[in-house]
């Protein structure tokens, strides 16, 4: 989490694929209160980790400095 940046990092594994309605409630929930959430599935970190940490820099950057 990067509360300055109002950004939630998770990495979610298959058992994801089965608490589907708690995840949506959650995220709704977390953007009510002005986060953004960004999922990765644990194959994508472990197979791809500079993609992944692309995405997140990315967005921490965008927050940092918003487009007019």
């Amino acid at each position: 989490c990067a509360p300055r940046a109002k950004l939630i990092v998770e990495v979610d594994g298959s058992q994801h694929l089965e608490q589907h309605e708690y995840d949506k409630e959650r995220t709704e929930f977390l953007n009510s209160k002005g986060y953004r959430i960004l999922r990765f599935w644990n194959d994508d970190v472990l197979k791809d980790i500079q993609g992944v940490m692309s995405v997140i820099l990315q967005a921490v950057s965008e927050k940092q400095n918003p487009k007019i």
